[in-house]
């Protein structure tokens, strides 16, 4: 065998090697951020998963456009069908960013900061968080409610932000344990240079709103402003707050800003 042909075939190997470590990092994203079924036998790899964080939320968000459509088709009233599309939206993260909404309430309402991360690492939820996360859920019904069009696109759009909005956080902003989920994250997101893929995949939905005239240009601009805006926001709120983030903090910077977009969609969409 030539040397040319040796050269072909190790490239053609590095290149099934790292295809495959992608699939089973998407499946590991897969795993970790939904309740989702992955057969067992199935390979999970999860360092660096927090790439695939925007997709997984874009996936969601299509699955609960598309429950939506369904809904409404059967002719469910449009508060109910809201509610029961937020509840399934929780349903189908398992709750994990929402946990992080109450620990993370739990946390700020102490007064001495030096007490906020031992506050937040217990395991027993206190009122404020109680009441965090009913006006989460509440938002997020109510805003839909306000919505009688497009509301595939707002769910795609909110779940999709609010995941970058995570990963902004990630790559931004310190980690403040030692160990825990977060950590994982923290490990493979090292650059703010990595939020850009997923930020263009974005920008790129919003362009295709613009393109298939479901708003207007002044209704995907409004999106795409919007979205980074408060994503960004969000995340760094939290960060002057704490001095960083946390797992938990990464959960409610998902919540908060799909809650908070989705009020903004109803001014826009």
């Amino acid at each position: 065998m030539t040397d040319e042909k040796v050269l072909k075939e190790r490239e053609s190997g590095s290149w099934q090697k790292a295809l495959r470590m992608l699939i089973y990092t998407l499946l590991g994203a897969i795993a970790f951020y939904t309740c989702f079924p992955i057969p067992h036998h199935w390979r999970l790899e999860f360092n660096g998963i927090a790439r695939w964080i925007v997709i997984v939320g874009l996936f969601i968000g299509g699955l609960l456009g598309l429950l939506d459509w369904g809904l409404a088709w059967v002719g469910m009233p449009l508060l109910t069908r809201s509610a029961l599309i937020v509840a399934i939206w929780v349903g189908f993260t398992g709750g994990l960013h929402l946990d992080g909404v109450m620990d993370t309430a739990d946390g700020l309402a102490v007064l001495d900061p030096r007490r906020r991360l031992q506050v937040m690492a217990d395991s027993h939820t206190g009122a404020f968080g109680v009441m965090a996360a009913v006006t989460v859920l509440l938002l997020k019904t109510v805003a839909l409610a306000d919505m009688v069009s497009n509301r595939w696109l707002a769910l795609m759009v909110a779940a999709g932000w609010g995941r970058w909005g995570q990963l902004v956080a990630i790559a931004r902003y310190p980690y403040l344990r030692s160990e825990g989920k977060g950590a994982l994250h923290k490990a493979s997101i090292r650059s703010i240079g990595e939020t850009i893929p997923s930020l263009l995949l974005l920008l790129g939905l919003s362009g295709l709103q613009f393109c298939l005239q479901l708003t207007g240009w002044p209704g995907a601009i409004g999106t795409a402003l919007g979205g980074g805006a408060i994503a960004f926001a969000t995340g760094a709120w939290f960060n002057l707050k704490l001095g960083g983030h946390t797992g938990d903090t990464y959960g409610a910077t998902v919540e908060w800003t799909e809650a908070l977009l989705l009020c903004w969609f109803t001014v826009i969409l």
